[in-house]
């Protein structure tokens, strides 16, 4: 099973990392310039020959990551019940790990057969950052991956999920502090909100100065933590707008909850500042130059880009879809997306033993 990891060792490579979320798996490694032919060789035999040694091993490690990241994690076991709540049709609503029978019941050939599916190359972006020669690096990438039968095109979702009507409450029991998760439909990449909501995150919860962490955390004193995410729990299709926090003792989830939705009104009475939203669009800015500057982080940008916008040139659209956005933009989508009927509400309780 450790084969690969230790051969890439020997030839000078670090950080060999794979993840799997709700719309890409990722693989990733730094290695010397001259060592791109054993890379190629490498991962194209994985592609084409995959050997699932150690199953029951490996299942057995995917098997505790999901008790140490959900079962026995409060905000794991709140995440996968909000998610679960907030969509009915489409697949977001189904955890990424799966459920602990799904894990116990899978078989080798079941794994090798997903594989077959979708890990082929005509389902795979690869992105090559550095000191290259391009054209002998497509002549290699086509030398080696291109002999690789390609396998018919892996199964599209279809399902969209349909329009939220009424707000969804859902409650967990669990013996830790109290969380509360709070989730708004939302158009995702291509939609010309998205860049908006991109923004909203930043105004809301970006630093010490941001609104939810200035009025909550500093000023009332109800949150011990509060954060927001733009676009979860994927963004190939229409996801969410997250805000989720953690009460101060002796404060309750009750009222944090409050204080968010008088936030996010405020976000609709009034529009942002020129001098609050200069600041936010140069941090996002900054931040979008940041990821780009090692070459694993413009590797993994591209990469990503190209699976879930189809073109990895939006990564530089992005920069400008968000410099354009104006205190109107804010003002429009907070009022039309900020909605009772359009959010679904999870709230971990502390079990009384």
């Amino acid at each position: 099973g450790n084969e690969m990891p230790l051969l890439y060792q020997r030839h000078g490579a670090v950080g060999l990392n794979a993840s799997t979320g709700k719309d890409v798996t990722r693989y990733t490694v730094s290695l010397p310039a001259n060592r791109l032919s054993l890379w190629a060789a490498i991962e194209a035999d994985r592609m084409a020959h995959p050997v699932l040694r150690e199953f029951y091993k490996e299942r057995a490690v995917v098997m505790e990551e999901r008790r140490l990241r959900t079962d026995d994690s409060p905000g794991g076991l709140l995440y996968e019940a909000f998610t679960a709540a907030a969509f009915q049709a489409h697949p977001y609503g189904f955890p990424t790990i799966g459920g602990g029978s799904d894990i116990q019941a899978l078989t080798p050939a079941a794994t090798e057969a997903f594989f077959r599916t979708y890990y082929g190359p005509g389902n795979a972006v690869i992105a090559i950052v550095g000191d290259i020669n391009p054209k002998e690096t497509i002549a290699l990438i086509e030398r080696s991956f291109g002999s690789i039968p390609s396998a018919s095109t892996p199964p599209r979702v279809v399902t969209v999920e349909p329009a939220q009507r009424g707000e969804r409450r859902v409650s967990v029991e669990f013996e830790a502090e109290p969380i509360v998760m709070v989730g708004y439909h939302k158009p995702t990449i291509g939609h010309p909100d998205d860049p908006v909501f991109d923004v909203l995150d930043a105004v809301l919860s970006e630093g010490v100065t941001s609104r939810l962490y200035k009025r909550l955390v500093r000023e009332l004193k109800l949150a011990a933590s509060v954060g927001t995410d733009a676009g979860t729990p994927g963004v190939r299709g229409a996801n969410l707008f997250l805000v989720s926090a953690t009460p101060l003792a002796p404060h309750t989830t009750v009222e944090l909850e409050a204080a968010i939705d008088e936030e996010l009104g405020r976000l609709k009475r009034e529009p942002v500042s020129a001098e609050e939203l200069a600041k936010v669009l140069n941090n996002l800015d900054a931040g979008l130059v940041r990821a780009l500057r090692s070459n694993s982080g413009l590797a993994s940008q591209l990469a990503y880009f190209q699976v879930v916008a189809k073109d990895w040139r939006y990564v530089l659209a992005a920069r400008d879809r968000i410099a354009a956005v104006t205190p109107a933009d804010i003002q429009r989508v907070a009022a039309k997306y900020f909605t009772p009927s359009n959010r679904t509400v999870a709230t971990l309780i502390r079990k009384q033993r």
